[in-house]
């Protein structure tokens, strides 16, 4: 019975035209927020775009090309990984600017059985960053 009513409100679902999605800026949370920003900025080539006027400060926002990522203190019992990944023009370029920078490389550049070629690492709090391309689909990203 509650398969047909829920096949039945599924058929006469409409779709009612809203506001377009225009972008995402995730929040990764923080132990120590100046650490988490020095990595970004020194190590990952961010630039900070602000920070509050709390002291210590709280909440800050970073930037990079055209992603933006947003960065909260949190306490131990809010910490939780956050796993990001990041779609590049040359993840073997950007690799080589990390090296450069003698940041720590979790997972080597690959080529995936999926199609992408890609890189990760971890933040100082664990959040997972991956680096990739997506040579099988490219054009769905455009």
């Amino acid at each position: 019975m509650l398969a047909v009513a829920y096949h039945a409100a599924f058929i006469n679902l409409r779709v009612v035209p809203s506001s377009k999605l225009i972008s995402l800026h995730p929040i990764l949370g923080t132990r120590d927020i100046e650490r988490g920003i020095a990595f970004y900025t020194k190590e990952l080539g961010f630039a900070l775009a602000f920070r509050d006027e709390g002291t210590p400060t709280n909440y800050a926002g970073l930037k990079r090309d055209e992603i933006v990522l947003h960065m909260q203190f949190q306490y131990e019992h809010e910490m939780q990984t956050t796993r990001l990944r990041f779609r590049v023009s040359d993840p073997d370029a950007l690799l080589a600017e990390f090296k450069g920078r003698k940041v720590a490389i979790q997972t080597e550049i690959r080529d995936t059985t999926w199609g992408t070629r890609e890189f990760a690492l971890y933040d100082p709090d664990r959040n997972a960053l991956t680096f990739f391309r997506d040579s099988s689909s490219e054009q769905a990203f455009r």
